[in-house]
């Protein structure tokens, strides 16, 4: 394999400063960064120099940002065909570390990182928490997993890169995390959402008040979750909720960050990644605005970098705002491989969420279930009763849920209570839904 020197444009580029740059001091840095990633993955990975060769498309034709339509999509199925280190775009010698997905549906995908990967991956964790609030000199409980998912060392680096204190816990042991946030005072946490909320129920098992804990902010991922979500986060335990975005294929945790001023999306830090909206039927682009699937060219990544990767996340681009000159993506509560289609009609677990969290009477511990009745799909919402309420007004929250779901989604589907404590709680992402047919 040979190997390309970075172009001094590209990823050695000094940072920018995301408040002050302007729309097209970012396009010129964009464009630059693109034109070095673009043919640097086609001189040092085979399969883009193959897809590129398809497509009729050279790395010299890509001449403006608009240009990045003419090159080929990448999607999981790429990174898999691959396995394990055929999207390298570096001698191994160079990698200093690799990470990988569960693996869960087929063969891992498998992503490295140089050096300068990782400190930059570091810089843009720290710019998200300084984004989110945390500030140099805070404690930050991480209960991200360690290991091959990309998420506890991710924001591990990037707390330390910030000046403030980790706090390494990883997910699980929820009575031990429970333990070191009352005795450590931590001043921010770092987890999904739902483990969150499984933290929450801990500290009240224990005889504890969730809101009276040091927790200031949290600093939420690696889950769709809905705004509904943030608001009861925020009013069982007294703190700013904020959504990180990242996915390993892309970079990790960091990819995008929500301010705690304006919780209005995540910003996507369009210095290092070129993002687009498609639809994810056609591949054709929409314009910012409307939604469709996110797709992202990362613009500086050395080991790995990726060309329009197809994220299978739906959501949409609109105008910044704490950070002006770049683009925020709406709060991502779904993914196109998510979706039920029940009788017809198109669901998202999300949707469910948004009207659970509608009703006070109801807890937020529910899963989906997917039935055959006869030839027909059949979904059932199963949802632990509230464990201070009587089960008739349990019955009766149910029943209005139910009603809510006809009336808001268009679908029929039944609502089973559960006793309190029996379904599952998460100790890093949320399995919501379980197909028996």
């Amino acid at each position: 394999m040979s190997t390309t020197t970075p172009a001094p444009a590209a990823p050695d580029r000094a940072e920018i400063d995301p408040v002050a740059v302007t729309r097209d001091e970012l396009r010129d840095l964009q464009l630059a960064r693109l034109q070095w990633t673009v043919r640097h993955a086609y001189e040092n990975v085979p399969l883009y120099r193959a897809k590129f060769d398809a497509a009729g498309v050279r790395p010299d034709e890509i001449r403006s940002l608009e240009d990045v339509v003419r090159l080929p999509f990448t999607t999981k199925e790429d990174l898999r065909s691959t396995y394990p280190f055929g999207m390298f775009a570096v001698p191994m010698e160079r990698v200093r570390r690799i990470h990988a997905s569960s693996g869960t549906t087929g063969r891992p995908t498998v992503v490295g990182y140089t050096q300068g990967d990782l400190d930059r991956w570091a810089g843009l964790v720290a710019r998200s928490l300084q984004a989110a609030g945390v500030a140099a000199g805070w404690k930050v409980h991480n209960a991200y997993g360690y290991g091959l998912f990309t998420g506890g060392l991710g924001a591990h680096a990037g707390i330390e890169r910030l000046g403030a204190t980790v706090i390494p816990m990883s997910g699980g042991q929820t009575a031990r995390q429970v333990q070191l946030i009352h005795d450590f005072e931590p001043d921010a946490i770092m987890c999904t959402p739902s483990y969150l909320l499984t933290i929450a129920d801990a500290i009240e098992e224990a005889g504890l008040d969730p809101r009276g804990t040091s927790l200031k902010v949290a600093i939420l991922g690696a889950e769709p979750w809905t705004n509904e979500l943030r608001h009861e986060i925020e009013r069982r335990l007294g703190l700013d909720a904020v959504d990180i975005y990242g996915l390993s294929e892309v970079m990790g945790p960091g990819v995008a960050s929500e301010s705690v001023v304006t919780k209005d999306g995540p910003h996507v830090w369009e210095d290092h990644f070129l993002p687009e909206i498609i639809d994810h039927e056609t591949g054709d682009p929409v314009p910012d605005g409307e939604t469709g699937e996110l797709v992202f060219t990362s613009l500086t990544k050395e080991a790995f970098p990726v060309i329009r990767y197809r994220t299978r996340d739906l959501t949409r681009l609109l105008p910044g705002s704490a950070y002006p000159a770049l683009r925020r993506i709406e709060k991502i509560t779904g993914r196109d491989d998510d979706m039920i289609i029940l009788r017809g009609v198109n669901l998202f677990p999300a949707q469910i969420e948004e009207l659970v969290l509608g009703i006070e009477t109801l807890t937020p511990h529910f899963v989906l279930e997917l039935r055959k009745e006869g030839r027909l799909d059949a979904l059932t919402v199963r949802i632990e009763r509230h464990p201070e309420l009587d089960r008739e007004v349990c019955e009766a929250a149910a029943q209005v849920l139910r009603q809510k779901i006809k009336v808001h989604i268009g679908t029929s589907v039944d609502v089973a209570l559960a006793e309190p404590g029996e379904l599952p709680r998460s100790e890093g992402k949320y399995k919501r839904v379980y197909d028996y047919r």
